[in-house]
């Protein structure tokens, strides 16, 4: 089953600052809560690229970590871009961050589209109980976190 999350904020910045920090991979790791343990293997030191491929590794469990390759498949500069994940815990993960500039600032919205291993039944209930409330618990993380890196409230 493919699961969508739509997350939208605010960012008080002009486009070509929100852009440089979302499009500058090594960032991510700020944006991660801190109980994923978030590292980077490889592909994180230069700034964003159609192609390139970003390594890490995080804690999906208390003991179990995961390794993660994402490519760059797509990128429009101050537009959009996306990344899919090639290797890790999703059977099948897109996530398109867009960027939109609007009276306020920034509009940021991340689309993620996924699925997850475990078959249908076992799927439904593992997605239900867990997988759902993590992925909105880490983007509630990263509107906490952009609002402290760019001074909002």
């Amino acid at each position: 089953m493919i699961h969508r999350l739509v997350t939208t904020q605010v960012i008080p910045q002009h486009l070509d600052v929100v852009w440089d920090f979302f499009s500058t991979p090594i960032n991510l790791n700020t944006l991660t809560p801190p109980d994923m343990n978030f590292e980077f293997i490889d592909g994180a030191d230069q700034p964003m690229f159609l192609g390139q491929l970003i390594q890490y590794r995080i804690q999906i469990l208390p003991i179990v970590k995961a390794t993660w390759l994402a490519e760059i498949t797509h990128l429009e500069y101050l537009s959009h871009f996306v990344d899919e994940q090639r290797l890790g815990p999703y059977q099948f993960w897109y996530h398109e961050h867009r960027f939109t500039e609007v009276p306020e600032g920034t509009l940021a919205t991340d689309t993620v589209t996924y699925s997850i291993p475990f078959g249908p039944l076992g799927g439904d209930i593992i997605h239900a109980l867990a997988i759902r409330p993590k992925l909105q618990s880490i983007f509630s993380y990263r509107q906490l976190r952009i609002n402290q890196l760019f001074n909002v409230g």
